[in-house]
């Protein structure tokens, strides 16, 4: 096998190599412990030579000038070695203290000499390969340090060296190459873990090297070697917890890094702590490590940033708010933090001042694509639509523009900002536009189909052309036969057309026995629930669980039970189900939703109901489903006013759902305003029509006429009352 080409990525220069040259040798110095008492008596034997020169230079100097070393000495046996091995260290030292590359040159030379005059010195071999290495030249270290592995396939400095090389030279290489320098480090590893079992270091270093070759049982392997060596070693534990990481299991990461009592760990640890939180959706314990880390470096803002994000990730806003603005008096230049406090005070209501924050993080980052993505969201929830269309089509046409080389999260990007764009238009009724921005979604390919897809379906379910959307959803299953989730969409679309027993054969078609069949089978189950088929719903679910390992796999079929229950007026079961996915993802605003409307509809826990729902708009502002249930919150409380201006809010936004218009129409009726209630109950009725029967109860719309016919009579009966004012 060719060794792959290695390039020296370091230049001895006088401006910037004494350092790293400086560093390399205090590495190295245990591989020259031997030479100790040789190096002394060549500094004895030089002393008259240098001496003597210096009593002919003209004047006192700081540099040391070649002529001061001896230039011809014997040139064999071992006292030759001996002195040229002297000279060597000297001009080492001179390299090393001076920056200048012709010592470094020197030294080399004379290290040749060295070998010379005792071509057997395992020393001296390993020497000359490890001075190679330290001034880049390292093709020449490579060569002298394998020509020494094969007169004693025992040097340990030589197995050393070329491990040293092999690993460092890993980020030059391209793919192919990388896999081979892979082998070669891990062959010297290998070698060396048995030449000293007791190195952690080694062990370590393997370890990594096998995770690199995707061998992740030996890699535990050589971690937990390195651990049993130094059970509090930190690098042992970072590593573990790293490859179970990358493994996908989070809980052993936490496993691993708890090991330690809370007093013994260093903030790196925390650190990791937090991220693993991060990823499970454990806020709480994520801000607990972070403050930890914290407690131990008080000037880690990594620490500070970590702590910020968990506490605004458990909507304790004013905690968050108040370590941002420690942050960005630190770092002024901070942008990120800059716009998470335009999105706290966004979350909060205070549009004008996020608006404000936000230019603050435009000055320093303008090109940033979350800073214009938050920038939109505020101008949307200012009402200030027209704004909100310039900032995400100038988005769309710079740094999320269409490019032929996009990489899979440019393209992500792009989409997330021809959505964003969609969804302004669905929210001005400009059914359309937002039909046509989703199409762009659909020509970039590949997962972007199914979303663009999808998305343009809703569009025009949200105006209730049903026929339109079972059109665009015949057209993509049409176009990709072999998508499932493609033909999962086809498939709603039937059953809401009322070709029921085709939409079910169509969804049993994509079920293959595997893992796969989670998603088809939660989607069947939800077909199921809206032809209020719940014991059939319940069994598909059950299906699903066989393979919803993972926590966040657990949360869709906790929500659908807990839909279920609701359904059934089982409140008990349907708050449980509700809080353990709460439980997983305190931030699921689905879940959140529900729950504080389950609560409001049914007049129980109003003041906690407010609070949860306050949540949910807070985490998702241009929710118009959020809104109006908060609104109906505010209504159960009878704060009349402020309910009137959540729900108007959600209307705006989707004029086409009869129930907010229901809504309105019973809040404005509480505050005597009943013509302006009938005009609602009027529009509701209208949009019922439009409706599925799937997607209301029948009895809601009996309630409905009732309230209509009353107050029409009502209004009736005043018109005729002369004691009442026109």
């Amino acid at each position: 096998m060719t060794d792959p080409q290695i390039h020296g990525t370091r230049s001895f220069t006088k401006q910037t190599s004494a350092l790293e040259i400086g560093c390399e040798l205090q590495a190295s110095q245990t591989g020259f412990a031997r030479s100790i008492m040789l190096l002394a008596a060549a500094a004895v034997l030089l002393a008259p030579v240098v001496g003597l020169a210096q009593k002919k230079q003209a004047a006192p100097s700081t540099d040391v000038s070649t002529a001061a070393l001896p230039a011809t000495a014997a040139t064999t046996g071992r006292s030759a070695a001996y002195y040229h091995y002297g000279l060597a260290h000297i001009y080492e030292d001179l390299a090393t203290t001076q920056g200048r590359s012709d010592y470094a040159t020197q030294a080399i030379e004379q290290y040749k000499l060295a070998l010379t005059a005792d071509p057997g010195s395992q020393m001296l071999q390993d020497g000359l390969a490890d001075l190679y290495f330290r001034v880049g030249r390292i093709k020449e270290a490579v060569q002298v340090a394998q020509d020494q592995e094969k007169k004693n396939p025992n040097d340990l400095e030589a197995h050393r060296l070329l491990g040293r090389i092999y690993f460092r030279s890993l980020g030059d290489m391209q793919n192919g190459q990388q896999a081979q320098m892979v082998g070669l480090a891990i062959t010297e590893y290998e070698t060396l873990v048995k030449l000293e079992p007791d190195s952690t270091e080694n062990h370590l270093l393997l370890g990594q090297l096998y995770e690199l070759n995707h061998d992740s049982p030996k890699a535990e392997a050589q971690f937990k070697a390195a651990q049993a060596l130094d059970s509090g070693s930190e690098e042992s534990m970072l590593n573990l917890a790293r490859l179970y990481s990358e493994q996908g299991d989070l809980q052993r990461v936490v496993t691993t890094l708890s090991a330690l009592p809370p007093e013994d760990r260093s903030a790196r640890m925390e650190l990791a702590l937090g991220s693993t939180y991060d990823q499970l959706h454990r806020p709480k314990d994520a801000a607990a490590a972070y403050q930890r880390a914290l407690d131990d470096d008080g000037d880690n803002l990594d620490a500070q940033r970590g702590l910020a994000s968990a506490l605004l990730t458990d909507g304790q806003l004013e905690a968050a708010m108040k370590q941002y603005q420690q942050i960005v008096v630190a770092e002024p230049q901070d942008a990120q933090s800059y716009i998470h406090i335009s999105e706290i005070q966004r979350r909060e209501g205070d549009y004008d001042a996020a608006l404000v924050t936000i230019k603050k993080a435009k000055a320093l980052v303008p090109e940033s694509l979350e800073l214009s993505y938050n920038e939109a969201l505020i101008y949307d929830s200012l009402g200030r639509y027209g704004d909100a269309e310039i900032v995400l089509k100038a988005a769309l046409a710079g740094p999320a523009k269409a490019d032929a080389n996009a990489t899979d999260g440019d393209k992500s990007n792009r989409a997330l900002f021809l959505e964003r764009l969609g969804n302004l238009y669905r929210e001005q009724g400009k059914t359309a536009e937002a039909a046509s921005t989703y199409q762009q979604v659909v020509a970039m390919g590949g997962d972007m189909r199914t979303r663009g897809y999808s998305d343009e379906i809703d569009t025009y379910r949200d105006v209730h052309n049903w026929p339109k959307a079972l059109e665009i959803a015949k057209q993509a299953a049409d176009a990709l036969p072999n998508d499932a989730d493609i033909q999962t969409l086809y498939a709603g679309q039937l059953l809401d057309s009322g070709r029921v027993d085709e939409a079910f054969a169509l969804m049993t078609k994509q079920l293959s026995g595997k893992k796969e069949d989670r998603s088809i089978n939660l989607t069947i189950a939800q077909m199921d629930f809206r032809l209020k088929r719940y014991a059939d719903a319940i069994a598909a679910i059950e299906k699903a669980e066989v393979f919803s390992t993972r926590p966040d796999d657990k949360i869709y079929p906790l929500f659908l039970r807990a839909s279920i229950a609701d359904k059934q007026n089982n409140m008990t079961e349907a708050e449980k189900g509700l809080r353990a996915v709460l439980a997983i993802d305190p931030n699921n605003a689905a879940a959140l939703n529900s729950l504080g409307y389950m609560f409001a509809d049914r007049g129980m826990q109003l003041p906690e109901a407010v609070t949860i729902l306050k949540k949910a708009v807070s985490l998702d502002p241009q929710n118009y489903a959020y809104l109006d249930s908060l609104g109906w919150a505010y209504f159960k409380l009878g704060q009349y006013q402020t309910a009137e201006a959540e729900i108007q809010k959600a209307v705006d936004r989707n004029p086409n759902d009869p129930t907010l218009h229901d809504h309105l129409g019973q809040v404005l009726e509480r505050q005597g305003k009943l013509k302006p209630a009938i005009s609602q109950w009027e529009r509701a009725v209208v949009e019922y029509n439009k409706s599925l029967p799937a997607d209301y109860d029948q009895d809601d719309l009996t309630r409905l006429h009732k309230r209509l016919d009353q107050a029409r009579v009502k209004v009736a009966k005043n018109s005729h009352d002369p004691r009442v004012t026109p």
